[in-house]
């Protein structure tokens, strides 16, 4: 961060003495403000509030191998209280605003691929299990030597990459863009709307409000995203009562006739860490952890760059500050999920929609973990915000992201490539993960074709061996016949 930003927000932040939170969590040092921190909180929980709606949606539509189904109540207890415990563990412990919930694709992981070949509470251990073993990693130091060992523009390119996979789960989220259905013949896979066409009033209100964001953003209004995020479900609410809708998606935003209704704790400690051992097998279990363990492995230190990135926080070697802190906390939040039947939580990207409205702490956590914490009581006011309201942030985040695309040197292929194929393949694929892997080994191949293999970190190496097992899973599983 540049000097000059910091004095702008030691002057923003007024005459006032320093107090003891601001220098626990160095508000004013990062150049930001109480209310930036506030309105970044805010930001952050309601373009993620979705999880409260979609973790439920995932997970109770599965079924275990004996054709039990886990309770939507009791899983929307259990992920909203991960987010809010592990969100405040994390702005505390590691000061930077990052929230954390159950993690979108390790829910479906759970669901679809280890539910039906055993019990849920030997799945949540599965879950627990690979918490732990992330939890070692990082106590030795070889997950945050991993995140070292990238070179400074592969960060930038993850971060570019994220920003569009971010917009992109906007415009799906908001059913701007829609997949085909195969029925239609066609060899195009996305489409405008649902039809080709934009239409109804949910996607005028989504369209509205990514014109309201960026309008704002422009005219440097402050809490721009959040100011977006409220209008428009003011809107979408008055919309829906007046208007004739047939379906907003997920989440409706009408007034609920209730605002408090009870938690139910019920899924807390249902998981058998050791159960699946015996429902599967050794190798089958192994195989299931690594593949668990490279995604949130891959995901979290995407996300955690990106976001750092962003809220310009990296040092000029371009490291994550108190990285090691940060990596602990998200590997517990995957062993508190799994505790909870939540399914594995893991750091969220759409906290860069906090970091977009200012937030450079974790004293934003404080704010997004205590309206999960509300969560828990006022799930019916809370979850009214519906998707069409939110995107627009996400889109606006994206284009914000992008923005880092300016510090890579297209000129050298052995960076170029490889950044090209991280930031294509994330929103192409719909995975973090998967971007990060057809980088890392793209940058190997390319130093090596080039002579300059010794370049390469060894942990480099051995990444990128780990993600050609992880791309060719279904072969290797094949030949080991199970």
């Amino acid at each position: 961060m540049s000097e000059a930003q910091k004095t702008a927000g030691r002057q923003d932040a007024g005459p006032s003495t320093v107090t003891g939170v601001d220098r626990f969590f160095r508000i004013t040092e990062r150049g930001s403000t109480f209310g930036r921190e506030i309105r970044g909180g805010f930001a952050t929980f309601f373009t993620m509030a979705y999880i409260l709606v979609l973790n439920p949606l995932i997970l109770g539509s599965a079924k275990d191998k004996s054709g039990e189904q886990l309770d939507p109540v009791q899983l929307t207890t259990a992920t909203a209280l991960v987010a809010a415990v592990m969100t405040i563990v994390m702005g505390v412990g590691g000061n930077l605003p990052l929230a954390l919930a159950a993690g979108l694709g390790l829910n479906a992981v759970v669901a679809f691929q280890l539910a039906p070949l055993m019990s849920w509470d030997d799945a949540m251990g599965l879950i627990v299990l690979e918490g732990l073993l992330i939890c070692v990693l990082v106590v030795t130091g070889l997950r945050e030597a991993v995140m070292h060992a990238i070179p400074q523009q592969l960060k930038q390119a993850i971060s570019v990459g994220i920003g569009l996979f971010i917009a992109l789960i906007g415009f799906v989220d908001a059913g701007f863009v829609t997949r085909i259905p195969d029925a239609a013949n066609t060899t195009v896979p996305v489409q405008l709307g649902s039809t080709g066409t934009l239409a109804g009033w949910p996607m005028l209100v989504f369209c509205v409000g990514v014109l309201l964001t960026i309008g704002l953003l422009a005219r440097k209004v402050r809490g721009a995203i959040l100011v977006s995020i409220v209008t428009m479900t003011v809107v979408a609410l008055a919309v829906n009562a007046l208007g004739d809708v047939e379906t907003w998606g997920l989440t409706t935003p009408e007034w609920p006739d209730t605002i408090v209704d009870a938690p139910d704790f019920g899924l807390l400690g249902q998981f058998s860490l050791f159960g699946a051992f015996g429902q599967v097998g050794v190798v089958t279990v192994v195989l299931l952890v690594f593949t668990l363990i490279l995604s949130d492995f891959f995901d979290t230190m995407g996300t955690v760059v990106g976001v750092s990135a962003e809220a310009g926080l990296l040092d000029e070697d371009g490291k994550v500050p108190g990285l090691g802190k940060v990596l602990l906390i998200d590997g517990a939040a995957a062993v508190a999920g799994g505790a909870a039947s939540a399914s594995s939580a893991t750091s969220y990207i759409e906290s860069a929609a906090g970091v977009g409205e200012g937030a450079r702490t974790g004293f934003a956590n404080l704010v997004t973990g205590s309206l999960f914490g509300l969560a828990l009581f006022l799930t019916p006011l809370l979850t009214i915000v519906p998707l069409q309201a939110a995107a627009p942030a996400l889109v606006a985040v994206g284009f914000l992201m992008m923005t880092q695309v300016k510090h890579i040197d297209w000129d050298r292929y052995e960076i170029a490539v490889p950044a090209f194929l991280t930031i294509a393949v994330m929103p192409f694929t719909y995975s973090i993960t998967n971007g990060i892997g057809a980088g890392f080994l793209a940058y190997v191949l390319i130093k090596t074709v080039l002579g300059r293999a010794k370049e390469v970190h060894w942990l480099l190496w051995g990444t990128s061996a780990l993600f050609l097992v992880y791309f060719a899973i279904d072969p290797i599983e094949q030949l080991l016949g199970v």
